[in-house]
């Protein structure tokens, strides 16, 4: 049967001619996927340090934190608010600061306070997760002698003094 129908004439005849069209095809989406594929990722929450000694004032507290990741990061926004045990008011309203360093030195804070810290990392993808918070607290205001009531005598000497603190001071260190 092939061979018979490869001995027929077939005449093929298009009743329409093919319409070529020309298409612009469109790759933005492509090109935005590929762009996507290039950019950084945002970054992983950071680790705040402990308070480290010596870091503390009566007003001003400096504040320490790391990456554990290769992330690139442009800045940091570091959040703090007083901690207190009494509803919000506007001296317990939560602070922010964008910090381009690992670490912040806060001030006009109160004395002998609890601050609690908490760290993101930017970047141009975006912000990372906050880090764990940490409580930071200044150091307490020198105590007021009461010069008034100093005594002395051959071998000793009495001195009287009150803190300008509200929340206790856990000790003094008299020197003489």
């Amino acid at each position: 049967r092939l061979k018979e129908f490869l001995k027929k004439e077939v005449d093929l005849e298009l009743s329409t001619l093919p319409d070529f069209e020309e298409r612009v095809i469109d790759f933005s989406e492509v090109e935005q996927l590929m762009n996507s594929i290039n950019t950084i990722p945002a970054p992983c929450a950071p680790v705040i340090n402990p308070q480290a000694p010596n870091a503390a004032t009566g007003t001003s507290l400096r504040v320490c934190w790391g990456l554990f990741s290769d992330d690139t990061v442009e800045c940091y926004q570091l959040c703090y608010k007083p901690v207190s045990n009494e509803r919000c008011s506007d001296e317990q309203a939560e602070h922010t600061l964008k910090v381009k360093e690992t670490y912040c030195t806060i001030t006009n804070l109160l004395p002998n306070t609890q601050y609690e810290f908490w760290v993101s990392a930017l970047n141009a993808s975006g912000i990372s997760p906050p880090s764990e918070r940490a409580v930071y607290v200044t150091a307490p205001s020198p105590p007021i002698i009461k010069s008034k009531k100093i005594r002395s005598c051959e071998n000793a000497a009495l001195v009287c003094w009150e803190s300008r603190d509200i929340n206790p001071v856990d000790s003094y260190m008299v020197e003489l």
